[in-house]
């Protein structure tokens, strides 16, 4: 549908969520995802291994000028890197999860990607390749599911729209209110977080807590998922270090003689 006027400034609307495409296969999805981007006010794209390399040719011919989101893209070999540096993701997927995690309409997690922007933090959106969608392990990244109402019968939709549709409610649901938190009241990064789940995770299988092994990637899926769910904030993830710490000091060490 025609309708871009060269002469209008486009909407301001503050700070945005990056938009995070995992393992996207074909470029014209990649380009329209960006053009939904740029009909709805989101300015910041992420790409984790595409298939087909990057840049792409057919990403740029389907963006219909929106190549410039195109241009400054990041790209990624994982979607941990790609989430290292914000505070909360948002996972979009149709599929049902044995996830602990909020599940919400795109309304629902746009009114709380506002106010948690509002509060200083920064944020991302996860879309799953066309093939598969997210695996569970990107899943567990996120501290909220987003589920857009669809068909039960019919639910998958295509990258692009599933992109749009989340960009459409973010443009129409209100201006960000001005950032008035920061410090350690922000919530931690994905990338503190993930530190600190590794060194958990060396410990507990030090001292063989994760068995059996082949329900290792589970039972740490299962952990990730409450850390994420809690909504820890840096300095919670501090004292959370300080307990590991104090519980594999030697147990000869007593207080007394600590302090000596």
């Amino acid at each position: 549908m025609a309708g871009t006027d060269s002469t209008q400034t486009a909407a301001t609307v503050g700070p945005v969520p990056a938009v995070i495409l995992v393992r996207p296969q074909m470029g014209e999805n990649i380009g329209a995802a960006a053009r939904a981007m740029k009909n709805f006010g989101l300015d910041e794209l992420r790409i984790v291994d595409p298939r087909d390399g990057w840049p792409n040719e057919k990403a740029i011919a389907m963006s219909s000028r929106a190549d410039a989101i195109l241009d400054a893209a990041a790209l990624f070999d994982d979607a941990p890197a790609s989430v290292a540096d914000l505070h909360v993701v948002y996972a979009t997927t149709a599929r049902s999860r044995e996830m602990e995690k909020p599940c919400l309409t795109p309304r629902e997690a746009v009114a709380d990607m506002r106010a948690r922007l509002g509060r200083g933090q920064k944020l991302g959106i996860l879309f799953g390749g066309e093939k598969a969608g997210l695996s569970n392990d990107d899943a567990t990244l996120a501290h909220s599911i987003i589920q857009i109402p669809a068909n039960p019968a019919f639910s998958s939709l295509n990258l692009g729209q599933a992109v749009l549709l989340v960009a459409y409610e973010w443009f129409t649901s209100g201006p960000v209110p001005e950032p008035i938190v920061a410090g350690d009241s922000l919530s931690a990064t994905r990338d503190e977080l993930a530190f600190f789940e590794n060194r958990l995770e060396t410990e507990l299988s030090r001292k063989g807590f994760l068995k059996p092994p082949e329900k290792r990637p589970s039972m740490m899926r299962n952990l990730r998922n409450i850390f994420r769910r809690a909504d820890l904030t840096g300095q919670e993830v501090r004292s959370l270090h300080g307990v590991i710490s104090a519980l594999i000091r030697s147990p000869d060490l007593t207080d007394d003689e600590e302090e000596d």
